[in-house]
């Protein structure tokens, strides 16, 4: 019953003992059922071993069957390969029989053989000694040379040994002269320098065989190449030459082509170009254009140059040095001599560029420089590459940089011309119209403003086309210089040239310096101040002003802005803030603006100062009419308030009181002037009206004439008013006057008083100058008779 459990436990190895062990277990503690289940199992195990087995034997059946096939085949392999052995066996002993016969027979004849084989060699060798110089002289002809020197070489020496002996003594001068003749013909080969780069290597290898000094080679070498650049040197420099004459040129504003002049017309309808200029930055034109000259100078001498220090470095440096050359230590010595050579040859080139590239003084066209400059620098990378550690290219680099610093004066310069002129035009338009008609009055004269139709309504288009113009002139320069930054353009990415371009040249030198050019050209007009304002028209003054204010607000940022993106401008090191340069234009238009009320108040003062200081003023009729110097004044101050509003806010204004118009006489009326006009007023008490009168302006607000103006109308006119009524009050003073005289001084204020307050800021200014004028004439009356009110207010409402 348990046999076959017997069996499988032996199979697997496991002992007897432990098996009967575990059945003895199972016996004893399992029922019947139990150990039934557990041979039902067994069974089941042992059937599953066998199936395995029988899977295994046929799955690999075959394997078994390939290896007996391969076992017998290795049998029979076997059997032919000893039959083979046994024959090479019986072979090598019969090669051995028969070596052994052949080296018993040639052994007596041995020694002998080896004594006339070295008798051969030294005869061969006889043989090409004694026919070495008819084989030079053949090689001579054939024009072999290379051959000709290797066999002098491999007789040299032995020549050189047995020169004692008559014979070798004749044969080794007969090749020395035919060396000599073949050094003389590689000389004058090496000298013309016609043929290709090989056979001047090869030209150059045989002269250092035959002990030719290798500093005169490389000396030669230099001098023969140096006379064909310098033939290209000279050809450049023939294009610097200027021609004998020139012919008239037409002038043509670099920047918009034709000329024409900044003028408003009503029929415009777009800003107008500058003006034509003589330019002095345009010269004669040269033969060819700077990228022509450039080319040129490319192709013809960098390559030959090019072309120079690679044959050189082939035939002198780059060759390896083996023998007796290895101990010149030729490349070096080489390497200097051409180092030397190439930086005196380039230092003459740059030389000619340089002057070239300062013949380009046209600022209309910068394409044709920017790819001249930068064809220049990109072959001279050639040289680069050619000749490490040469200092060619760093000095072109220089070139390149320096061209670009001198384009961003060019046009820096441009610009300030253009504005210049820009400046002229707008004066020239501002003129025109008082050209054109004689009656527009006094305002008209020595730059005064014209009457309130004409000149005023040009001043917003002549400032809109003067902004506009300046603008796009900084714009189409900044466009003009952008094409040094093009990705194209090789310098252009470089650190040594991008940053400082971009920071210190084109927003510094450029953008920046412009802009403080505008303000302090415009401070200048500020500076020719006489009696009457100088020669500058103070139309001119108030439009510049507006000018650099616009510049404060806006226009500075956005042009700085505009620089900034377009160059990619990296603040690395202190540049001018846009808070500066706007704080600077802000001067200027607070200067220009006081400047202005300055000189419109002394263009009025000065009529005032005439009117007064002409008329006698004692012995002067009885009024009845305003003087028309007052109707001049006040046409004059209406045209200059016209004017001022055309470019400037209106301000702010103190409240009016209704009877702003009519509030004269009851000024005059006053206190103070009670007193002095009082019947009982007499010369015998001056010190009683003085003292009231000097009582009166302690208490008085004190008025500051020249005090600097805001950017509004109204401040503008409060000026301008104030300087005109203190000088006609400083010229009253100096003035004695009889009783008509004053009469005539309170119809005046009186109808200045009806026009003037309406353009100040607090009216109170003006009655209080108007009542100083009027109490300085009755202090100084002979017969102080005020006129009465209601006449005074008839004479101007007629007048």
């Amino acid at each position: 019953m348990y046999w076959p459990m017997t069996g499988f436990e032996g199979h697997i190895g496991t002992p007897q003992k432990t098996q009967s062990s575990i059945g003895y277990n199972l016996r004893r503690e399992c029922s019947l059922g139990e150990l039934m289940d557990q041979e039902t199992c067994m069974v089941k195990q042992i059937r599953s071993l066998d199936s395995d087995m029988q899977t295994l034997v046929y799955e690999n059946y075959n394997k078994f069957i390939s290896a007996t096939d391969t076992i017998r085949k290795m049998k029979n392999d076997f059997k032919k390969m000893e039959d083979e052995m046994d024959c090479l066996s019986t072979n090598m002993a019969s090669i051995t029989d028969f070596s052994a016969r052949i080296s018993g027979t040639l052994q007596d004849q041995h020694a002998q053989i080896t004594k006339l084989s070295g008798v051969h060699t030294l005869l061969r060798k006889l043989q090409f000694l004694f026919e070495l110089p008819a084989r030079l002289n053949k090689c001579l002809e054939l024009q072999a040379y290379a051959q000709a020197v290797s066999s002098h070489r491999r007789a040299r020496c032995v020549l050189q040994q047995y020169s004692h002996m008559p014979s070798f003594r004749g044969i080794q001068d007969d090749c020395h002269a035919i060396m000599d003749k073949l050094a003389q013909e590689l000389r004058q080969k090496f000298r013309d320098g016609g043929s290709s780069a090989k056979d001047l290597s090869e030209c150059v290898e045989l002269l250092l065989q035959l002990d030719e000094p290798a500093e005169e080679l490389c000396d030669k070498f230099l001098s023969h190449a140096q006379s064909r650049l310098e033939a290209d040197l000279l050809g450049l420099e023939a294009e610097l030459r200027p021609p004998l004459s020139y012919g008239p040129t037409a002038v043509t504003d670099p920047y918009t082509g034709p000329a024409h002049r900044l003028s408003v017309e009503p029929t415009a309808g777009s800003p107008t170009g500058p003006s034509s200029l003589n330019n002095p930055f345009l010269s004669p034109s040269s033969r060819t254009d700077i990228l022509e000259f450039i080319d040129r100078g490319c192709n013809e001498f960098v390559s030959s140059l090019c072309l120079v220090i690679a044959s050189y470095q082939e035939l002198f440096v780059n060759r390896p040095q083996e023998g007796e050359l290895a101990s010149k230590n030729i490349p070096q010595m080489a390497i200097g001599k051409l180092h030397a050579f190439v930086d005196a040859l380039a230092t003459r080139y740059f030389s000619l560029v340089e002057r070239r590239i300062q013949e380009e003084k046209s600022v209309g066209d910068n394409s044709l420089l920017v790819r001249a400059l930068d064809r220049f620098h990109r072959r001279l990378q050639a040289v680069a590459k050619l000749l490490p550690g040469s200092a060619v290219p760093s000095q072109g680099t220089e070139i390149v940089v320096r061209a670009a610093r001198e384009r961003i004066k060019q046009y820096l310069a441009a610009l300030q011309s253009f504005y210049l002129n820009s400046l002229t035009d707008v004066r020239q338009a501002l003129a025109a119209p008082r050209l054109g008609g004689s009656s527009a009055g006094v305002g008209s004269h020595l730059g005064g403003p014209a009457t309130g139709k004409e000149a005023p309504a040009s001043l917003p288009e002549l400032l809109s086309t003067l902004s506009a113009s300046i603008l796009n002139q900084i714009k189409s320069v900044l466009a003009s210089v952008h094409l040094f930054t093009a990705k194209d353009i090789t310098f252009s990415n470089k650190p040594y040239f991008k940053g400082d371009f971009c920071s210190h040249g084109v927003r510094e030198s450029l953008v920046v310096n412009f802009i403080k050019f505008v303000c302090q050209s415009s401070r200048q007009f500020c500076e020719s101040a006489g009696d009457r304002g100088g020669s500058t028209p103070p139309a001119l003054l108030l439009l510049l002003s507006r000018l650099c204010l616009d510049y404060e607000t806006s226009t500075i940022t956005y042009i700085l802005t505009l620089t900034d993106e377009q160059f990619l401008v990296q603040h690395h090191s202190p540049v001018t803030a846009v808070t500066a340069l706007c704080g600077e234009a802000r001067e200027a238009a607070q200067k220009l603006l006081n400047h202005y009320v300055k000189v419109q108040g002394l263009i009025i003062s000065q009529m005032l100062r005439k009117s007064v200081e002409t008329r006698d003023w004692v012995n002067t009729i009885e009024p009845r009419n305003v003087r028309a110097v007052m109707k001049r004044v006040v046409e004059d101050t209406t045209s200059i308030d016209v004017q001022v509003g055309l470019l400037y806010e209106e301000g702010v204004r103190k409240a009016h009181s209704s009877d702003s118009s009519k509030r004269t006489f009851s000024v005059y009326s006053s206190s103070r002037q009670q007193t002095r006009y009082a019947p009982s007023y007499t010369p015998s008490a001056p010190m009683d009206t003085n003292l009231l009168s000097n009582i009166h302006k302690l208490f008085s607000e004190r008025v500051e004439i020249f005090s600097p103006v805001e950017f509004n109308k109204v401040s503008v006119l409060t000026g301008i008013i104030k300087i005109s009524l203190k000088t006609f009050l400083e010229c009253v003073r100096l003035r004695t006057f009889g009783r008509y005289g004053l009469q005539q001084i309170q119809v005046d204020c009186h109808y200045l008083q009806m026009y003037l307050w309406r353009f100040v800021s607090d009216e109170n200014l003006v009655h209080f100058l108007l009542d100083e004028i009027v109490g300085s004439t009755a202090h100084r009356c002979l017969d102080p008779a005020p006129m009465e009110q209601s006449v005074i207010e008839v004479i101007c409402e007629r007048g």
